[in-house]
């Protein structure tokens, strides 16, 4: 795969990808928690246990994640990675702040919406796909990698945004009455998440077109994984009993 000087982008790469098909699938709309969203079926019970695990995703592994990026942020030259150029520092701590100021928001937006519709998040465990999830996070942008880190991201982004969109559409078609989920797909698929989701793709892809062979490899490995990680991020109902307090 020879990639510099070409006009092949890493994110359409990644997303046209046969052997990851059907993984992807599976982690945005097939899971039967999502076929139940995407049917307006979704019990409350299990819609607050997964919005606890969204919140420690958010609240905790999310900053972490992000902050461990800024700090690897190449801004002199001496200090320059092989696979980061300056001109990108920049617009790299530009998107990184923005997404650390809107998980802030986030936040305040899950426990707003649980609140109001008497979601009790405080009545589960954290589930081990939670913790399998924060730990890939943790790892990875501790690897100083910054460009896998901000892969990573995107990836994260990109199929939440897909998620909550599929979802909301076929919402839309059911004439229901307003609910927490319908709230919570209207804001995940918005115009504006779409936006930032773009932003962030733009950068990666402007990256990763200077970067070699090897590099687009071990981006393959990411995308997948973090699609393995989405997959298991979605609870079962059993779970509701399992991971009761």
């Amino acid at each position: 795969m020879d990639t510099t000087g070409s006009n092949l982008k890493i994110t359409s790469h990644l997303l046209s990808l046969t052997p990851t098909s059907a993984l992807y699938s599976r982690a945005t709309k097939e899971h039967p928690f999502l076929i139940s969203a995407a049917k307006d079926s979704l019990s409350d019970r299990l819609l607050s246990l997964w919005l606890l695990q969204d919140r420690i995703y958010a609240a905790h592994a999310y900053p972490r994640f992000v902050g461990t990026l800024i700090s690897y942020i190449p801004f002199r030259p001496p200090v320059l990675s092989a696979s980061v150029a300056l001109d990108h520092s920049q617009r790299i701590l530009k998107i990184l702040v923005f997404s650390l100021e809107n998980v802030v928001r986030e936040v305040g937006f899950f426990d707003d919406t649980a609140k109001e519709w008497r979601l009790d998040l405080s009545r589960w465990k954290e589930r081990k796909g939670t913790r399998d999830y924060t730990a890939e996070m943790a790892r990875i942008s501790g690897t100083g990698k910054v460009e896998e880190g901000l892969l990573f991201l995107w990836a994260m982004e990109k199929v939440y945004l897909d998620v909550w969109s599929i979802i909301n559409h076929s919402l839309v078609l059911i004439n229901g009455p307003p609910s927490a989920l319908r709230l919570l797909a209207k804001n995940w698929s918005s115009a504006e998440f779409k936006a930032f989701v773009d932003d962030l793709a733009s950068l990666v892809d402007d990256i990763y077109g200077d970067l070699d062979h090897d590099a687009w490899i071990k981006a393959e490995d990411v995308w997948r994984r973090v699609l393995e990680l989405e997959e298991g991020f979605w609870p079962d109902v059993e779970e509701e009993k399992d991971l009761a307090l």
